[in-house]
């Protein structure tokens, strides 16, 4: 009958160490690594954007226009000097 109790004293133990690993990783773990993934996602966006206005500022400064493709057969044409202010 001892035996019995142990056993079942220890499936109950290994049973609360596991219950208590998944609520860690739910509410620790994976909120600590989706928090991390959403803010490499947003700052790649952001860099992206930078990047795309400094390409179109040096196009305009170079050739004096910029084309955007913005359809199939469409294109966005802007024109014009690039002034710096101080």
């Amino acid at each position: 009958m001892a035996d019995k109790n142990k056993l079942i004293i220890r499936i109950l133990l290994l049973v609360i160490v596991l219950l208590s690993l998944v609520v860690i990783y739910a509410f620790v773990v994976r909120p600590a690594v989706s928090g991390f993934a959403i803010n490499n996602y947003a700052q790649g966006y952001n860099q992206g954007q930078i990047d795309l206005l400094n390409n179109i500022v040096v196009q305009l400064q170079q050739a004096g226009n910029a084309q955007i493709p913005v359809g199939e057969s469409q294109v966005l044409v802007l024109q014009g000097q690039i002034y710096q202010t101080q």
